[in-house]
This record gives C-alpha cells, sequence and structure tokens, in this order.
C-alpha cells in the first residue's frame, strides 16, 4: 500500500488523536481540518451516523478537494431504546461537558439491573476518494454502562462504558484501540485502502 494522506472532517481533539495513533502504522497521514486551514463547523442534521459523517466529509470536499474522511459515532443503550444515539454529543445538551453526559445516562439508568445495562459504541466512517466518490466502513464495540464513572483515558462516554473489566477510560490507548468500534472501522479501512476493493462493510 502506498502512503496516504487524508484530511479528517474534525475538530474533536480525542477524536483527531485517536485517528493518527490508530493510521500512522499503516502508513496513512491523518491532518485535522483545522491543520489543513478549514475552520468550519458542519450541522450533523442527518438521522444515521452514515448521513452525518458524509454530511462532514462533502463539506471539507468541497473545500479541499482532496481525499478526506469523517466518522460519526455514539453510544447505543438497549435500556434507552437505542439512545442516545446519533444525538450522543447533544444528550445532555448543546454545550455539556463529558462528565455531564456521562451524568445524564447514569441518572436515566439508575434504577436498570446490571443484566440490562447493555449497549454499544458504534462508528461509521466516510471515506471520499480524489474525485469525491464516498465509501462507508463501519465497526462496533460491545459493552454494558456501569454505575459509576471509572478511569481518567479517553473522552466521551468513556468512563462508564465497561468492556471486560473494565471502562474504555482505565484503559490503555493500545488496549483501547484494539476493541474500539473506531478502531475496529479504522482497520477495515485501511484494509479497503490496502487491497484496493470497493466495498460498505460492518464489522462487529
Amino acid at each position: 500500500m502506498q502512503k496516504q494522506t487524508l484530511v479528517l472532517a474534525s475538530n474533536n481533539a480525542g477524536k483527531i488523536k485517536e485517528m493518527k495513533e490508530i493510521l500512522q502504522p499503516f502508513g496513512i497521514t491523518v491532518h485535522s481540518q483545522r491543520e489543513a486551514d478549514v475552520s468550519i463547523e458542519v450541522a450533523e442534521t442527518g438521522k444515521t451516523f452514515a448521513e452525518n459523517a458524509l454530511l462532514k466529509a462533502t463539506a471539507i470536499y468541497q473545500y479541499l478537494h482532496c481525499p478526506v474522511i469523517a466518522d460519526d459515532s455514539g453510544l447505543i443503550v438497549d435500556a434507552l431504546n437505542g439512545e442516545p444515539g446519533v444525538h450522543s454529543h447533544r444528550f445532555a445538551g448543546e454545550d455539556a461537558t463529558d462528565e455531564q453526559r456521562c451524568q445524564k445516562i447514569l441518572e436515566e439508568m439508575q434504577a436498570v439491573p446490571t443484566e440490562k445495562r447493555t449497549a454499544r459504541f458504534a462508528c461509521v466512517i466516510c471515506y471520499l476518494n480524489e474525485e469525491g466518490k464516498a465509501q462507508f466502513f463501519t465497526g462496533y464495540c460491545e459493552g454494558k454502562i456501569g454505575t459509576v464513572p471509572k478511569g481518567k483515558n479517553g473522552f466521551g462516554y468513556d468512563p462508564i462504558f465497561v468492556v471486560g473489566s473494565k471502562t474504555m477510560a482505565e484503559m490503555t490507548e493500545e488496549e483501547k484501540n484494539a476493541v474500539s468500534h473506531r478502531g475496529r472501522a479504522l482497520a477495515v479501512f485501511q484494509a479497503y485502502l490496502k487491497n484496493g476493493k470497493e466495498y460498505n462493510h460492518v464489522n462487529k
């Protein structure tokens, strides 16, 4: 696989850091949209993760006309009928902190027993090539919602999302990237770049 340079349609520091760390070993250099001198915020008005990822990727591509990736991801909680889903970032309010978002989930699940606290993270990556053609890559991470926040690593809902015996915020970067929804989606994406195949893939 030839070395690739991509622009990531995001201003999320945690997401940018993860994308760079996961893709760098495969010879893929990721520049944030800020590093590419694009300072727009895209309204995430889609009804699905794929729609939002495409909206973000398209907006940046229209400025730069170069290969772009964008992802949209979120937490899907079974006991909350799939919420917060595509509304994960805004679930506790537009300007809420990560701590406030986690707290809102815990409050809504106070009476939910352990066996019914199942949840998953989902990530859909949209890749636009030099011609602007879109491909999508999806990854999931199954887990459960804890009862109290634990750990100081990661971001978002990581302190309350338990995989095995640890929350994602208790994991090292290497541990998290090996099992996370984003890590799994990016693994399929880099395999697509290596093999040159056109397909949309779901990785569980």
